[in-house]
């Protein structure tokens, strides 16, 4: 950026550099600001030690709570070095097998993840949202607004499975539901998604959703089919047409977007685990609230007791295991090739 010919590209290019300076930057800015406060809490604990002043050492021991949370969570964006990871996520969650009790498994993991965004002071925008008949929540699409959104929630992506004993069933049996998870990266308006008005078929209808009576009186909600690939997007949370048809062609790019990398890394033969494809059976991650309670993700082998906790938007330690298994496997390939090319 300090080259004199660096402002005379093109505007979309050094937008993009310049963001990626910024958030290199305030990483080194965090780095630092942590440094400076663990030393400064060192002083402080030796002259507390010193004077023998427990009022200060409990002072120092909630500060350095703080530091090792706050040091934990940049650790963790460190792992994130795919170029979407710092986008913003579009999250969409469906009801598998299990009538009411998998549309009542759909609600709690919305609940989760609304809690888990919510703890990291990102935003919800509910996109699309169809009600269980008799209760919770067919399908859901949404978006968490974000830095590194997209990069934490990617390991989400798969078949969630819950075991309880339904409170739908008068018989007291347990149940077993499914739920599938699939997020996709925002795209922003520096990828070019080329998409022929000619490949789109428009749909108009009357929202069924939460939105007031004005959505249910006009046909406000949008079905967007792109024909080629027959890939269907809606949004009807919106009182507009117009801005209901704007969020449905941003998750339509999203998903070309991802689409097209499939089709890129096939070829490539490295298909991202978390992309493959979602089939019932091959769950990533089970929830167990009967006849014990527990947390498993059969991905990594993280198993977490505290269900309660899990449910409340806890699960970070799920994502930290996922990208830390990411991480070791990446550099395990690059050292497998590049031993192959040495013999070579």
């Amino acid at each position: 950026m300090g080259e004199p010919s660096f402002w005379q590209r093109d505007q979309e290019e050094t937008s993009r550099i310049s963001q990626q300076r910024a958030t290199v930057q305030e990483k080194v800015d965090r780095w630092r600001k942590y440094q400076e406060a663990v030393e400064e809490a060192k002083i402080l604990a030796e002259m507390a030690l010193e004077e023998n002043d427990e009022e200060t050492l409990e002072e120092v021991v909630k500060e350095v709570r703080r530091l090792e949370k706050e040091i934990s969570t940049l650790e963790t964006q460190s792992l994130l070095a795919d170029p979407d990871d710092i986008r913003n996520a579009i999250v969409a969650i469906n009801a598998g097998a299990g009538g009411t009790e998998a549309q009542d498994w759909v609600q709690m993991l919305f609940r989760m993840y609304t809690r888990w965004a919510e703890d990291k002071a990102m935003k919800v925008n509910v996109i699309d949202f169809l009600a269980g008949e008799e209760a919770g929540i067919k399908n859901v699409t949404f978006t968490v607004v974000g830095p590194y959104a997209y990069g934490l929630l990617k390991s989400e992506h798969g078949i969630h499975r819950m075991v309880r004993i339904s409170p739908f069933d008068a018989t007291g049996r347990r149940h077993t539901s499914f739920a599938s998870v699939s997020v996709l990266p925002e795209i922003d308006t520096d990828i070019k998604i080329e998409i022929d008005d000619k490949d789109l078929r428009i749909d108009t209808f009357r929202a069924s959703g939460p939105g007031g009576q004005h959505v249910n009186k006009t046909s406000s909600a949008v079905r967007i089919t792109h024909l080629p690939t027959g890939i269907v997007v809606q949004c009807q949370n919106e009182k507009s047409q117009h801005r209901n048809k704007d969020m449905a062609m941003k998750v339509l790019k999203a998903k070309l977007y991802e689409l097209e990398k499939k089709k890129q890394e096939a070829k490539k033969q490295e298909l991202h685990q978390s992309q493959k494809e979602i089939a019932w059976g091959s769950q990533i991650r089970s929830y167990v609230f009967n006849p014990y309670r527990m947390v498993k993700d059969h991905r990594t082998g993280v198993e977490v007791g505290d269900l309660e906790r899990v449910m409340d938007g806890n699960i970070d330690p799920f994502i930290d295991a996922y990208l830390r298994m990411k991480l070791k496997e990446d550099v395990a390939e690059r050292t497998a090739t590049a031993a192959q090319e040495a013999s070579a």
